[in-house]
């Protein structure tokens, strides 16, 4: 079964607007673990504009099934994720003023710089995965860098389906067939949904993990976050 790994950010972003501590991010993670949530997944940005460096540290005591950290490994946030030692690490090439994530690295251009924090990040038992595009050299240029996983972005795969367009799920697919080749796993997100899961997650063979924030907490506020959380865990079994 492909793990479900829950991205928060939408809470800290909540709870960030009015001050305070409400919604409780700490309460909000145990909980969607308790309704059967795979994992918890964070994206700290430099401006700590929803998750915050504290928050990173202060969720090591309430996860305990997988922990993924999210980001640009700028020098900040390296001595994080050193001093938190998630599960897992991804990497993800977005600006600083990013309002969200919007291309994978090229794995070609910065294998070196990818090499040497991949290196640092495996040799502290951190697991790492590589955001990238389904670009068949991109994959092949992330298996050079000896990180662990890749995790497809899976943004223009959403854009065509919700278009009606199907054959949007075709690059995803000859770039999971380049990965095992490779021997790297497989995670995915971005835009992933309660429409698109299933028939996204029933076409890329040996998918992992998917991390889902945005979508799931919106369907949330409609559908209830236990609820919500168990209707895509059925998309992926």
């Amino acid at each position: 079964m492909t793990k479900l790994s829950v991205n928060i950010n939408k809470i800290a972003t909540l709870r960030n607007s009015r001050g305070g501590n409400v919604p409780n991010l700490l309460k909000v993670a145990t909980d969607i673990q308790n309704f059967g949530g795979q994992g918890i997944t964070i994206h700290p940005r430099p401006d700590e504009r929803h998750i915050r460096y504290q928050d990173a540290r202060d969720l090591i005591s309430v996860v305990h099934t997988e922990y993924n950290i999210e980001g640009n490994p700028v020098s900040k946030f390296i001595d994080l994720v050193l001093e938190v030692k998630p599960t897992q690490v991804t990497l993800v090439p977005d600006a600083e003023d990013a309002i969200t994530s919007n291309a994978g690295w090229n794995t070609i251009k910065y294998k070196d710089f990818l090499v040497d924090v991949i290196k640092e990040f495996k040799s502290n038992g951190i697991r790492t995965s590589i955001f990238v595009d389904p670009d068949i050299k991109m994959i092949e240029g992330a298996a050079l860098t000896g990180t662990d996983r890749i995790e497809l972005y899976t943004e223009s795969f959403a854009s065509a389906f919700e278009k009606g367009n199907k054959e949007g799920v075709k690059p995803y697919i000859e770039a999971a067939f380049v990965a095992q080749k490779n021997n790297l796993g497989i995670n995915a997100g971005h835009d992933l949904n309660l429409e698109n899961l299933k028939y996204f997650k029933e076409n890329i063979p040996g998918l992992l993990e998917v991390s889902i924030g945005h979508a799931l907490i919106s369907e949330a506020l409609y559908l209830g976050l236990e609820n919500t959380v168990q209707l895509y865990l059925q998309k992926l079994q």
